[in-house]
C-alpha cells in the first residue's frame, strides 16, 4: 500500500513537470511569436517614408524615389483571381472523388501517395513545369495564363489533401441519415458532406492562396518581367508580380531601394491579410450556417 508521504511526492512530481513543460511550450511559442514581431517591426520601419499613394499607383522606375508597385499590385491580383477559384474547383471535386467515389484500389492509392508527395515539391519544379506546358506546348507564351495555371498546379495538392481531411471529419451517421430518407449518392455528398466541410476546405483555400501570393521562383521560371511600365488587359499579356519586384529590389546596388522593397513587403502582406480575413469571415459564416 503507498503511504501518504509517497503519494503526495508523486502528486508534487507531475504537478512540477506540468509546470515545467507549460513553461517550455510558453517561451517556445513567445519565442516564435517575438521573432516574427522583431522582423515585422524592422520592415515597417523601414518602409516609413516611402509607403505612400504614389508608391501604390506608380510603375516602376530605376530612380528610387519614383518607383512604384502598381504593377506588381494588379498583376498579383489577377494571378490570384484566376489560380484561387480555379484551384479550389479543381481540389474539391478531387477530393471529393478520391473520398465518396473512388475505390480502395492500387491506382487510386497511388494517385493519393502521389497527391500528398507534390504538397512537399520545391515551387521551381512547378515553374519548370509550367515553362514546358503552358508557355511552349500550349502556347500561352510568357502570359498572365500561364502564370495563373501554373500557381494552379502549386497549391491544388494542399487544397486536396486539406479538403481530403475535412471530408473525412463528416460523421458517417450524417450520410447514413441521409441514405436512410431516400437520398443518393450525389445528392447526399451535394447536400450534407460539401456545406459539412466547406469551412475546412476553406481553410485549404487560404492556405494555398497564401502561398501563391508570395511565390516568386515559378513565375520567373515562366518569364514574368521584373520591370514593366503597363498593366495587364488581358490574360494573353506580360505582366509583373508583386514578389517579382521586391526581389528586384533587394538586388540593386543603392540603399534606398531597401527601403522601396520595405515598402513592397507592407503592401503585400496587407493584401495577403485582406485576402485571408475575407476568406475566414467566409469560413466562419458557413461554420455557423452548417
Amino acid at each position: 500500500m503507498i503511504s501518504r508521504e509517497a503519494l503526495e511526492l508523486r502528486v508534487k512530481r507531475r504537478k512540477l513537470k506540468n509546470r515545467i513543460f507549460h513553461s517550455v511550450f510558453f517561451l517556445s511559442a513567445f519565442f516564435g511569436i517575438a521573432v516574427l514581431f522583431v522582423l515585422l517591426y524592422d520592415v515597417v520601419q523601414m518602409s516609413m517614408g516611402w509607403l505612400n499613394w504614389n508608391f501604390i499607383s506608380s510603375f516602376d522606375s530605376r530612380k528610387y524615389e519614383e518607383a512604384g508597385m502598381l504593377a506588381g499590385i494588379v498583376g498579383s491580383l489577377y494571378l490570384i483571381g484566376i489560380a484561387a477559384p480555379l484551384s479550389f474547383i479543381l481540389g474539391v471535386a478531387t477530393a471529393i472523388y478520391l473520398e465518396e467515389y473512388a475505390k480502395p484500389n492500387r491506382l487510386n492509392w497511388i494517385i493519393q501517395a502521389n497527391i500528398s508527395n507534390l504538397a512537399g515539391i520545391p515551387s521551381i519544379v512547378y515553374g519548370l513545369l509550367g515553362l514546358a506546358i503552358f508557355v511552349r506546348y500550349l502556347g500561352f507564351d510568357r502570359s498572365v495564363l500561364s502564370g495563373a495555371l501554373t500557381l494552379t498546379l502549386l497549391i491544388l495538392p494542399v487544397i486536396i489533401v486539406a479538403s481530403q481531411e475535412a471530408i473525412k471529419a463528416v460523421p458517417n451517421s450524417l450520410r447514413s441519415a441521409s441514405f436512410a430518407l431516400g437520398a443518393g449518392k450525389w445528392t447526399t455528398v451535394f447536400r450534407i458532406v460539401i456545406p459539412s466541410s466547406l469551412p475546412g476546405m476553406l481553410t485549404g483555400s487560404i492556405l494555398g492562396v497564401s502561398r501563391a501570393l508570395g511565390e516568386t521562383a515559378p513565375i520567373i521560371i515562366i518569364g514574368a518581367v521584373a520591370y514593366t511600365a503597363k498593366l495587364p488587359t488581358s490574360i494573353f499579356d506580360s505582366f509583373t508580380a508583386m514578389p517579382i519586384q521586391i526581389y528586384n529590389w533587394t538586388g540593386l546596388p543603392k540603399e534606398e531601394f531597401r527601403h522601396v522593397a520595405s515598402a513592397g513587403i507592407v503592401v503585400l502582406m496587407f493584401i495577403l491579410l485582406s485576402i485571408n480575413a475575407l476568406a475566414i469571415i467566409m469560413r466562419n459564416k458557413y461554420s455557423k450556417k452548417f
